[in-house]
């Protein structure tokens, strides 16, 4: 099974790279970039990593934050 999703991981990263800058990933999460890096600085968005000096955002983090969200609103 794990190698299922390996197999899978390399057919994505060789259709782009699977890390989105900030104004990409708001835009793959339907939000404005402002709002995302407003949440990032208070701690309450998505995984983000630093390369360098730039902050990247993993598509798959993306979606497992987005899928949080939806949880958490369900929940209350």
């Amino acid at each position: 099974m794990d190698n299922d999703d390996d197999i899978a991981r390399a057919n994505r990263a060789k259709r782009g790279s699977p890390y989105l800058n900030t104004d990409q990933a708001a835009a793959y999460l339907k939000l404005s970039g402002r709002l995302l890096k407003r949440m990032r600085r208070s701690g309450k968005g998505p995984v983000f990593r630093r390369h360098s000096r730039f902050v990247q955002y993993h598509i798959d983090d993306l979606d497992a934050w987005s899928r949080d969200q939806s949880a958490r609103e369900i929940g209350q």
